[in-house]
């Protein structure tokens, strides 16, 4: 998927960082579009993302950046300005590490 070809080309170029933009302004316990009481999380971990199931990037993808040590950001792109925040380290969306 484009997830994996992600990861694998961040590893590749030995990136800081995925910056995953999305519609949505991080990762959920369950897809805020269609549920009102979905929580947001502000920092997971690899293995997290992989025991509840969250659908941050396919499995693969998670499983290279945990490898990899290689921390995943999860922002909405649609927001004004916030491709720019993310980049200057604003701590924006939800954070996935080890």
């Amino acid at each position: 998927t484009t997830d994996t070809t992600a990861a694998l080309r961040a590893i590749e170029i030995e990136a800081e960082v995925i910056f995953k933009g999305t519609k949505v302004d991080g990762v959920y316990d369950k897809d805020p579009v269609k549920h009102s009481n979905a929580k947001k999380f502000k920092e997971l971990t690899y293995l997290d993302v992989v025991e509840k199931g969250l659908e941050v990037m396919d499995f693969t993808a998670v499983t290279l950046a945990m490898e990899n040590k290689l921390p995943i950001i999860v922002f909405n792109m649609e927001g004004e300005g916030n491709l720019k925040r993310v980049v200057m380290g604003e701590n924006i969306g939800t954070k996935v590490t080890g």
